[in-house]
């Protein structure tokens, strides 16, 4: 008889405890689910389950990160010619997700990523709230290969649409048409946004701090854009946010250089919720920008969840929360500057601007 080691039992015992969790939301729906029934059909104790995941909001993010990360991927098909062929693959892509005839209530509720009744807080609606942000910059700058000028306005509209539609499906199964929409989503890319990058606030950031500081970061770390490992000693910015400060994600890539990589860190005080929730917008959205542009959409970007804040910690980072706001600049394995606050990014991605002006 093989004999586990305790790694494997607690993999195995996560296993039983989501695939379990998996048929108590299809059949009951979040709201009526019952940690006592998962727990009996993982045939488990209920200190078994909340060992493993501290609330029944933990367990259903978990669930639904599950279902986004375990769907098979297709390889991407050719680059979109357009910025309308774009939005309209984008979106039938993300359509996908509408529940079929015949689906239960909770069923369709997984399928459909639905958050309705989750996030019953002032922290996680606003957690959201910045995902979204995140998710509309990350749109965006893909949509941008095809069309040069900033797109995240349109991207934010699109997402809004889109989302409403898993809303409505939601409520009133078999409302709206996929390939209207769909085809409403191509057409918005005649629309004139007047979308500008002018932040009025980034001209009263604080200057980087020069600096000249060893730098050995944690391996082994995941990129939730294209899925493959993240090199952290490599030139270029590391920001690092808190999980309420994601939409500060924009400043870095827009004040990087052409071309320079720029790695967003999300760390969070909650790791079990709200760093699962935000993993879970950011990889439902970059599952579906990975099979209409490219497997590395965003070649100069990487994102990645800190759960443990290895990242924060190797930079000196204490307390690292869902407010923090901090960036360097690595060069030649050191870390030649560092910002802090609002704009960190920004300040940090502009060092080796003024440097060579200063030549």
């Amino acid at each position: 008889m093989v004999r586990l080691t305790r790694a494997q039992q607690q993999e195995r015992t996560r296993a039983a405890v989501l695939a379990a969790a998996e048929e108590e939301f299809t059949e009951h729906g979040y709201a009526l689910a019952k940690v006592d029934r998962i727990a009996e059909r993982a045939e488990l104790t209920r200190g078994a389950v909340y060992s493993n995941f501290p609330s029944k909001r933990a367990l259903y993010l978990a669930v639904l990160i599950s279902l986004v990360e375990s769907a098979a991927v297709a390889e991407p098909p050719n680059a979109p010619a357009s910025l309308p062929d774009a939005l309209g693959s984008f979106a039938r892509v993300w359509l996908e997700r509408l529940p079929l005839a015949g689906e239960t209530a909770g069923g369709g509720r997984l399928q459909l990523r639905s958050l309705v009744g989750v996030l019953d807080d002032d922290h996680g609606r606003a957690v959201l709230a910045q995902a979204a942000r995140l998710e509309a910059t990350l749109l965006g700058l893909a949509l941008e290969s095809c069309a040069p000028a900033r797109r995240v306005r349109l991207a934010s509209l699109v997402l809004t649409l889109l989302d409403g539609a898993g809303y409505g499906a939601e409520t009133a199964p078999g409302s709206g048409d996929p390939f209207d929409l769909a085809l409403a989503c191509r057409h918005l890319a005649g629309m004139d946004l007047a979308d500008t990058w002018a932040p009025p606030h980034l001209s009263y950031v604080e200057p980087a701090r020069s600096c000249a500081e060893g730098w050995d970061p944690p391996a082994a770390l995941v990129d939730r854009i294209s899925g493959s490992e993240v090199d952290l000693g490599a030139d270029g910015v590391v920001v690092v946010l808190g999980a309420r400060r994601l939409a500060a994600a924009e400043e870095a890539v827009r004040s990087a250089r052409q071309g320079e990589r720029v790695t967003v860190v999300v760390v969070t005080g909650d790791p079990a919720e709200t760093g699962r929730l935000v993993r879970l917008r950011v990889s439902d959205l970059t599952a579906s920008l990975r099979r209409v542009f490219a497997a590395d959409p965003l070649p100069c970007l990487r994102l990645v969840i800190d759960d443990d804040a290895a990242v924060a910690s190797a930079l000196g980072l204490a307390d690292a929360g869902d407010e923090t706001e901090a960036a360097v600049r690595v060069q030649d394995g050191t870390v030649v500057a560092r910002a802090a606050g609002r704009g960190a990014g920004h300040a940090a991605a502009i060092v080796s601007r003024r440097r060579k002006a200063g030549r």
